[in-house]
């Protein structure tokens, strides 16, 4: 049975998104989730100090083997994307210096994953990643649901090996 711990992230520099799954399996559970909040009063990098500090910590005290983060959504807003950018960086460095992949998934690709649908609104993907992970609640802020649902995504494209019944049957 496969087991892997999974932090997914939601990037930002004003809010970003941590959630962390155990997988056993086709099995999903929930481990912890929470959203930074970095003061716009402060200078950027400050803020990615304190991303980095973050992500740290969490991969410190929940030890996930894996990271998924979601890719850039670029807006109207240029500067917005270059800052967001900037956040990814800090993330996946940090990741990769704990020796954890990352993968990066589209926004579109996380909500076919876990809707069925690229183009579903927030409200459908909190409520399937509720459904999904078996929570009594949506989780709280987006930011903390989104990077359910970017681990999520994650979670169903890695490949689960045949059993040993299924192998037999197709030699």
């Amino acid at each position: 049975m496969i087991e892997r711990r999974i932090l997914g992230i939601d990037p930002g520099t004003a809010s970003i998104g941590f959630a962390v799954i155990d997988q056993r399996g086709t099995t999903l559970t929930p481990i912890w989730y929470d959203c930074l909040r970095t003061s716009p009063r402060e200078a950027l990098p400050a803020r990615l100090m304190q991303i980095a500090a973050a992500v740290r910590d969490i991969i410190a005290q929940l030890a996930p083997v894996e990271a998924a983060m979601e890719d850039l959504f670029f807006g109207a807003n240029a500067q917005a994307a270059l800052s967001v950018g900037q956040a990814r960086g800090v993330c996946s460095l940090v990741c990769a210096e704990a020796g954890l992949t990352v993968a990066d998934y589209s926004p579109s690709v996380v909500k076919q994953a876990v809707t069925g649908y690229g183009r579903a609104d927030k409200a459908q993907v909190q409520r399937m990643v509720q459904q999904i992970l078996g929570m009594t609640d949506i989780p709280r802020p987006d930011h903390a649901a989104d990077a359910f649902a970017v681990a999520i995504a994650h979670a169903g494209s890695l490949r689960i090996p045949a059993s040993p019944v299924a192998r037999r049957v197709r030699s």
